[in-house]
């Protein structure tokens, strides 16, 4: 574009040193002012030019930034001519650098750009909305604030999905992609779907992770072994299942909120607690608790659900499937990125002088919790569990 302009200034130049040649025989003054009403001409010309220019080269910049997203999402036409609706998204973590933050925006930019802009997906993340379960308590009351969120699998548990407790059990799943096998499979989308077919009040959209729950301690308490854990306060959700596991640990299960936990560990309200690595550093728990355990408990299963109401009431058939395909694209997204971002956030951790400790033997681990499996899946439940085992 450089090279236009100049091409273009040249040009001008050249005719006004022309014209300057054939008013040779002018008076001195006409002269004078001729030149000048030139030069003015000229330069207005260039700067016109090069505005032009410069139009150009932005309308091909957007044209070729357009063709790019279309390329990635294809547009539904049909979804692009429905009416303009703005759903609003909870996350009870921050949304700019971890897993589930990545995955809640890569869901959003997939459904704005494939609705053509008729779905805005507004997302509070960090959870200035509140907790999970005051999250779902609003989706399910249809007060209509909330419409669509990311929660853990077993949240659901105790609003009446009796399938997903088995997500949560300790030790189920041997590794991510014996997690992965389970979430691309028949059994995988039968427990998604589990919460709308009971009529809980939100449907299952798509499946994610966070990675493996690890325990961290405060300074002068670091674990290594089972032992380690007896008298400890561990703070915990208010989930019958971790409440459970916590004290087969030998330790003492404490309730305390997401947002209250940083100033709990720093005054030593309890010792430690359970977080996914990538989640732990984001909300800089290694500050108050700097002794992390990878024991890894439980599988960060995570779900993203909407509420029946927004999906039967605020959104058309052709939004829907947009929002169904995002879905897909997501959670293929976050299997992308799980195991890369948690690598790297590690690494970090321990530049920052995080003391990582690695459990080479889980096996006491597991002994001590081995009755929690055997008291949560029993009849029907038991036959799903073994299913969902053998996907290992």
């Amino acid at each position: 574009m450089k090279k236009r302009i100049l091409s273009s200034v040249l040009a001008a130049t050249m005719v006004a040193t022309s014209l300057a040649a054939c008013g040779g025989s002018q008076k001195p003054a006409e002269t004078a002012a001729e030149t000048k009403a030139e030069a003015k001409a000229e330069t207005k010309a260039a700067e016109e030019t090069k505005a032009a220019e410069e139009t150009k080269a932005a309308e091909e910049t957007k044209a070729e930034t357009e063709a790019a997203k279309d390329g990635e999402y294809k547009v539904n036409e049909a979804a692009a001519a429905d009416p303009a609706v703005v759903l609003t998204m909870a996350e009870v973590n921050p949304v700019d650098d971890t897993i589930c933050g990545k995955m809640d925006k890569k869901f959003i930019e997939a459904v704005e750009a494939m609705s053509g802009g008729s779905i805005t997906i507004d997302l509070q993340g960090s959870g200035v909305l509140g907790s999970e379960s005051d999250v779902l308590d609003s989706m399910l009351g249809g007060g209509g604030d909330i419409d669509i969120s990311r929660i853990s699998a077993f949240a659901l548990t105790s609003y009446g999905a009796k399938k997903s407790v088995l997500l949560s059990l300790p030790y189920t799943f041997e590794s991510r992609d014996h997690y992965w096998n389970f979430v691309n499979s028949d059994l995988g989308k039968e427990i998604l779907d589990e919460s709308e077919k009971e009529g809980i009040g939100v449907k299952g959209l798509f499946y994610g992770e966070e990675g493996f729950r690890h325990f961290f301690t405060v300074k002068d308490k670091p674990v290594s072994s089972v032992e380690d854990l007896k008298g400890m306060k561990i703070r915990v959700s208010n989930d019958p299942i971790m409440v459970k596991m916590v004290e087969s640990l030998g330790a003492t299960a404490t309730s305390v909120s997401m947002t209250e936990l940083y100033s709990a560990l720093q005054t030593n309200t309890v010792d430690g607690a359970g977080q996914p690595i990538v989640n732990y550093a984001s909300n800089r728990f290694d500050e108050v608790g700097p002794n992390l355990t990878l024991d890894s408990h439980t599988l960060g299963a995570i779900e993203v659900v909407i509420a029946e109401d927004s999906w039967n009431n605020k959104l058309t058939d052709n939004q829907r499937a947009v929002i169904e395909e995002a879905s897909k694209i997501a959670s293929d997204y976050c299997h992308t990125i799980a195991v890369e971002t948690e690598a790297k956030v590690l690494e970090e951790l321990k530049a920052r002088g995080c003391n990582v400790i690695e459990i080479t033997d889980m096996g006491p681990w597991e002994e001590a919790c081995k009755a929690i499996a055997e008291e949560n899946a029993q009849g029907d439940l038991a036959d799903v569990y073994a299913k969902i085992k053998a996907l290992a």
